[in-house]
């Protein structure tokens, strides 16, 4: 990359937070912040937009550890946000390609159901069908495992559907708002009394595992199930990354991601930024589905 274009990425990456950051006080020192570095020529003899990628997501993350705050290299390019028919198209390949998130169902011995969720919770637009086939061959065991060791993102929308396979059907269930910066909307997110096939319910039991790479959705489907008691958190405290982000294409192969609002939990009236998930069961995640199994037969048996 040459010093000009570095630059521009930089001008315009500090003009999106500014405007767009979750804090605004946070966001314009972290504008004036990467003004200053480019000015001093911090960037000026970085190579490869991965390798600028890397040192400006280290100086966007000082003081505030938003790890959703980054520049993003993609190497076959970003979805850019301003053309809405390629950035539908971009999710839903992308959602085709992963299965729709459900990387593998399982009926374990003993009755136990295993469901494994990454890379993302993809949005029920894409990734609504794949998770009721799922459904439809785990609806029925005794128990569930609900595997999110690898799951680092996902849609609020994709939380609330799954969610609403693991209530009771009745009354819906407030799970979470998110506040946005931008005109200080909230929007609410609830389970549904309807679902397109057969739910899990209310009253089996579920262990969710989670490890330290845990993140962004995958910790929020985590937090909104324990907070309802209706789940047993197995494994590593999770990222800490609660704060949706919204992506701008910055060049060719970068991507800006910006929070642009704040996740708030119906009951705790907070959320699990900067801290994480804490497990109910603190084991290394690599134990983690031996131990959440064994406990499930001994619920089973």
């Amino acid at each position: 990359m040459q010093t000009e274009e570095i630059r521009a990425v930089i001008g315009r990456l500090g003009e999106l937070v500014a405007e767009h950051y979750v804090f605004p006080e946070t966001g314009r020192e972290v504008a004036d912040r990467l003004a200053k570095h480019s000015a001093d020529g911090r960037y000026d003899e970085l190579q490869s937009p991965d390798q600028l990628a890397e040192r400006v997501t280290t100086d966007l993350q000082v003081g505030n550890q938003d790890k959703h705050l980054r520049l993003k290299f993609h190497p076959d390019g970003p979805p850019d946000e301003t053309d809405p028919i390629a950035e539908e198209l971009h999710w839903r390949r992308q959602a085709e390609r992963d299965g729709g998130g459900i990387a593998r169902v399982e009926r374990l011995d003993g009755n136990i159901g295993l469901l494994d969720i990454r890379p993302l919770l993809y949005d029920p637009n894409h990734a609504g069908a794949a998770f009721t086939a799922a459904m439809t061959l785990l609806a029925s065991t005794d128990a569930l495992l609900i595997d999110l060791r690898r799951c680092v993102g996902g849609s609020p929308d994709q939380v609330a559907f799954v969610c609403s396979h693991l209530v009771e059907p009745g009354e819906p269930v407030h799970l979470q708002d998110l506040i946005t910066r931008s005109d200080g909307t909230r929007r609410q997110f609830w389970t549904t009394p309807y679902v397109p096939g057969p739910r899990f319910g209310g009253i089996k039991p579920i262990w969710v595992l989670t490890s330290s790479a845990t993140f962004s959705g995958g910790e929020e489907l985590a937090y909104d199930l324990q907070q309802l008691g209706r789940a047993v958190i197995v494994g590593e405290r999770t990222k800490g990354g609660a704060h949706p982000r919204q992506g701008f294409k910055v060049h060719e192969q970068l991507e800006a991601t910006v929070p642009v609002a704040r996740s708030e939990n119906a009951i705790s009236g907070t959320n699990w930024e900067g801290t994480g998930v804490a497990p109910d069961l603190d084991v290394p995640a690599d134990e983690a589905f031996e131990v959440a199994y064994q406990r499930a037969l001994a619920f089973a048996g």
